[in-house]
């Protein structure tokens, strides 16, 4: 009996390690068909679980009705399972370089456990190559087994979106790939015990991590092209909204918009792509470009904000900024990679005061990180007002609001275009 009609059968579980945006929605997916544990380091984190609480808000507590999962933050639980999905962050570090730390300690963690004929499934997003020549010999240096000979490794890359409830686990594709055709059958007929879509097969480990990898490279390229086309337009005095929405008339253009590209992904996955050429002796010139682009559009947005509001003859260093948003993207409490720190940085640097709310952002979390106070309560002061994320809170607002909070010749500056041809009195500035 091969591992998937165990895992069917109940006879063995699937664990899942690192239960955070993407970990959890897949264990508890897959714990309405079969028998799952649940890890995750932080011992909170699992108690708030164990309540039928997500602490990332994306999932609701009937979320968890009808699944059969332990949670549990004790890794000796671990060896109960012989199916082990990896699903831990990759971020970057301040240099941009990749972090996998994290994905390294997840894999001590799973090699302690592992017995033979045990499956281990990585989901986090990685160079090409780093599955095989980073994770393996950690597997097997804590297991004390042999890879392919005692146990058996796929990759698997996520594709979670946060808010987005129409592109879910089941519904879009999912890639699988696996160490030999025996993992490779096993691994995806596990999958499909979830993914209604069905799955990929992907040839090789290593295809199915590039493949991850350059789905975000290719948005963040798109996007840093629109953020640079969009600063040639300010210069013409042109609305960069209305030259898309012109454009996008005809059938094949690509509908990206301008912004802030921050998050988990689209600002990170470049950033491992670009490291991994670096070692073939290869300067990706267009990828950095793209991630410079992008990675300076949070500087360039206080720049103009603070212009504007000189040509106002405003004196700066007594000027107040509200920033509505501080998440890396609407309707969502993610913090992670919010580039809205930069335009904060960029505004202080000058001596603007800002306020910066936002309805889903945590306060305390975003001090941690950021070192930053989320303003409790608006003011009616400001000398601009920076709509950088359209949560569905601020749809409802209008010009009077705007100018119920602002001083005379206030200036308004609206990221996603979202108020375009709605403002008439303030200063409108967008990208």
């Amino acid at each position: 009996m091969n591992i998937y009609e165990r895992l069917i059968n109940k006879e063995t579980k699937l664990s899942v390690v690192g239960l955070g945006y993407v970990g959890l929605p897949i264990a508890l997916e897959f714990a309405r068909n079969i028998q799952v544990i649940g890890f995750d380091i932080k011992a909170d984190r699992v108690e708030k679980m164990r309540n039928r609480i997500d602490p990332s808000e994306e999932l609701a507590p009937e979320d968890f009705d009808g699944c059969d999962i332990f949670f549990t933050s004790e890794a000796e639980d671990l060896k109960e399972a012989t199916f082990h999905v990896v699903a831990v962050p990759t971020p970057i570090d301040k240099y941009n370089m990749p972090d996998i730390s994290p994905l390294l300690a997840a894999s001590r963690t799973v090699g302690s456990v592992l017995k033979k004929g045990d499956y281990v499934v990585f989901e986090s997003t990685v160079y090409p190559g780093c599955t095989e020549d980073d994770c393996i010999p950690v597997l097997e240096e804590a297991s004390g087994l042999k890879y392919k000979e005692d146990f058996f490794v796929g990759y698997s890359p996520e594709r979670i979106n946060p808010g987005d409830k129409e592109h879910t686990l089941k519904s879009v594709v999912k890639i699988v790939a696996g160490c030999c055709e025996e993992a490779l059958e096993n691994i995806a007929k596990t999958y499909e015990i979830v993914v209604e879509a069905g799955v990929h097969k992907a040839p090789t480990i290593k295809v199915a991590e590039a493949a991850k990898v350059i789905e975000n490279t290719q948005r963040d390229v798109n996007i840093a092209l629109i953020n640079e086309l969009s600063i040639i337009f300010n210069r013409m005095g042109i609305n960069t909204y209305d030259v898309l929405e012109a454009a996008g008339t005809k059938w094949n253009f690509l509908n990206f918009k301008p912004g802030l590209v921050g998050g988990h992904c689209i600002g990170v996955d470049p950033y491992y792509l670009a490291f991994k050429a670096q070692e073939y002796r290869y300067h990706p010139q267009i990828i950095k470009a793209g991630r410079f682009v992008n990675d300076t559009m949070g500087y360039y947005l206080a720049k103009q904000v603070v212009k504007k509001m000189t040509a106002q003859n405003k004196n700066i260093l007594d000027t107040k900024v509200l920033i509505m948003g501080a998440t890396f993207k609407e309707n969502v409490s993610d913090i992670r990679n919010s580039r809205i720190t930069d335009t904060i940085k960029e505004f202080k640097s000058y001596g603007v005061t800002v306020d910066i709310v936002d309805p889903y952002a945590c306060p305390k979390e975003f001090k941690e990180e950021y070192g930053i106070e989320i303003t409790q309560n608006i003011g009616n002061n400001y000398d601009a007002i920076v709509l950088a994320v359209n949560h569905k809170e601020y749809y409802d607002l209008d010009e009077n609001y705007f100018k119920s909070i602002s001083k005379d010749k206030a200036v308004f500056f609206d990221v996603k275009g979202i108020f375009r041809n709605k403002i008439k009195s303030l200063e409108y500035l967008s990208f």
